[in-house]
């Protein structure tokens, strides 16, 4: 056998066998060769899938992984397609790092003007979850 079965690519690769077959239904990585009872991957479908594991934890999404693969299996393209996908997932970041930074501020302002003790009833953290125009409270109808 040259090739790997997919639960040594799994292993190699570090991830799941759900998480490659889900790769292939994706159209990420290649369907196997069929050899005989069992499928057979190349090796360097371990790599590729390493790619595509770094590109995800960098928050990429898969629609653009896809892109990046494409544009990496073509090493003659021009890689200001690649910079140009790899600077407008840094803004997306940079935006969701800003919004986190906020969301922090408001719930430890919150934190800080609950007093954790006494009924629910006027609780600011729950206060400022409240929308009393669709509170449904019986009196507003």
């Amino acid at each position: 056998m040259t090739g790997f079965t997919i639960g040594k690519v799994a292993k190699a690769a570090g991830v799941g066998v759900e998480t490659i077959r889900f790769y292939e239904k994706k159209g990420l990585i290649d369907r196997p060769v069929a050899k005989g009872t069992y499928r057979e991957y190349p090796k360097s479908v371990v790599a590729r899938i390493r790619f595509v594991k770094r590109a995800k934890e960098l928050g990429f999404k898969l629609s653009e992984v896809r892109e990046l693969l494409h544009l990496a299996d073509r090493p003659e393209e021009d890689r200001a397609a690649v910079k140009s996908i790899a600077e407008r997932k840094l803004v997306s970041i940079r935006q969701n790092i800003s919004d986190l930074k906020k969301a922090e501020s408001t719930l430890s302002d919150l934190v800080q003007q609950c007093s954790g003790k006494g009924p629910v009833q006027d609780c600011p953290i729950i206060e400022a979850f409240v929308d009393r125009e669709f509170r449904g409270d019986k009196t507003s109808a």
